[in-house]
């Protein structure tokens, strides 16, 4: 059962293919915006995974973030992902990314609880 207070940390180390120059949202060699959000995301995933049913995961309905401040290539980023309210299939989390002790953005972040083999059997028409 997914409850409000669960929480997961994820990590990242900043390599050149996580920069805004290689991945094609920016021109310079520091950690790309898309690869913050997706760390946070993948926190907010494993803060409820083991708390599905079988057969089931979450996926990504939105996300809002600010991206305050840049991170350099060697840099350990930390995105850090609570569980702020459930709503059914809904769960509702808050989500923010650290150097350090520094905060280089924050926001919230939506995803929806869905059994895998349905949601692989939907396309895009």
């Amino acid at each position: 059962m997914i409850k409000i207070g669960m929480k997961h940390s994820s990590e990242l180390t900043v390599t050149e293919s996580v920069t805004a120059v290689n991945i094609g949202s920016g021109d310079m060699p520091v950690l790309a915006t898309p690869m913050m959000i997706a760390l946070m995301e993948n926190a907010a995933m494993l803060a409820v995974k083991n708390a599905l049913p079988e057969g089931s995961t979450t996926v990504g309905g939105h996300i809002a973030s600010s991206h305050l401040k840049p991170s350099k290539v060697g840099d350990v980023v930390r995105a850090e992902a609570e569980v702020t309210n459930v709503d059914g299939r809904k769960i509702s989390f808050k989500v923010a990314a650290y150097c350090g002790d520094t905060l280089l953005g924050e926001g919230t972040h939506l995803r929806f609880v869905v059994d895998r083999e349905k949601f692989l059997a939907k396309n895009c028409e």
